[in-house]
């Protein structure tokens, strides 16, 4: 049975939006508190995911993450509160779209054709929760 999912990317403004990407990254953070870790467990570059969350942490008036530099433990990244709040409202919101896509799709949903053998797929959404 071929299930829906609408696939989000919220515009909170001219220079700030967040989707499924950053979403994922954040989630990423915050399981591991390493921006390379998180890189390294989604398949992308240090400089893309660094990229990423510092086009992130300046699209609002207060920051997702926080920092730390160095120690006998090395550095870290971590989630602020708002950056937490941030990543489970946009999960929230997922869920009750999803769910309306399916609503509404459901019957077209069946009728769409089976991936060719051999034919490359549509990814996964990252992280799916």
């Amino acid at each position: 049975m071929t299930t829906v999912h609408v696939r989000l990317r919220i515009d909170l403004g001219p220079a700030c939006s967040i989707g499924p990407g950053k979403v994922a990254l954040l989630e990423a953070v915050d399981r591991g508190g390493s921006l390379s870790g998180a890189a390294r467990d989604l398949g992308m570059s240090y400089r893309r995911a660094w990229l990423l969350l510092e086009e992130a942490n300046a699209s609002f008036d207060e920051p997702l993450t926080r920092s730390s530099v160095g120690g006998a433990g090395g550095g870290g990244v971590e989630l602020t509160e708002f950056g937490r709040a941030l990543v489970t409202t946009y999960r929230e919101f997922e869920r009750s779209v999803d769910a309306l896509g399916a609503k509404h799709f459901r019957s077209l949903a069946a009728r769409a054709a089976a991936p060719k053998r051999g034919a490359p797929t549509r990814r996964r959404p990252l992280n799916r929760r």
